[in-house]
């Protein structure tokens, strides 16, 4: 029974890994940072494979973007550090780690406990990509860029959108919750029987 949670843990960070994939995809181009929908399944994973495994899913899929797969906004491959938007694939594995953190503490959350965590998971991801941004522009580009700028391509150009994708991510955890709770718990529960 242990190797079957194992194995539907392992396919669900895979699954939240290529979802956050296909969300490079979907985006609209803006100056310097693009605003996609990978957020979402941030959020999601965050939410529903709780902490380890939505931290796990980011991971896994910044390190196949490491490795040369082109899964990316901009491409893929161990340069890709150094590309200005890095800062938020940082942040997205931060902030479903923190998602799930806080999700895990309540044993029945509800729209309000979804809400909440994943604006504190926003809160992550531009603390982290904000500054990741101007140290990149000014420091490894060589563009020298101001704060104030970077505030306004950094945050202003998305938090409106990021914070209405939290807000809905979180009212369709709240519908998937269960499901993904229920699917974690059958092998707990059939062990418990033997």
């Amino acid at each position: 029974m242990f190797k079957r949670q194992s194995t539907l843990s392992l396919v669900m960070i895979a699954l939240f890994a290529a979802l956050t994939a296909i969300g490079a995809f979907i985006k609209i181009p803006l100056p310097v940072v693009p605003f996609t929908l990978q957020i979402v399944f941030v959020f999601l994973a965050g939410c529903l494979l709780g902490s380890r495994n939505g931290f796990q899913s980011q991971l896994v899929y910044i390190g196949v973007g490491l490795v040369g797969l082109p899964v990316f906004t901009q491409g893929g491959g161990i340069t890709y550090v150094l590309q200005p938007t890095f800062g938020y694939l940082i942040g997205f594995a931060l902030a479903a780690l923190v998602i799930g953190f806080i999700i895990e503490r309540v044993d029945t959350p509800t729209k309000k406990h979804f809400i909440g965590a994943n604006i504190v998971g926003l809160i992550v991801i531009y603390a982290v990509a904000v500054p990741y941004l101007y140290v990149s522009l000014n420091f490894w580009l060589h563009m020298e860029t101001s704060w104030s700028h970077i505030f306004l391509v950094g945050f202003l150009n998305s938090i409106v959108a990021d914070f209405c994708l939290a807000i809905a991510s979180a009212l369709l955890a709240e519908r998937l919750y269960k499901v993904f709770n229920s699917a974690r718990a059958i092998p707990s529960f059939s062990k418990s029987l033997l």
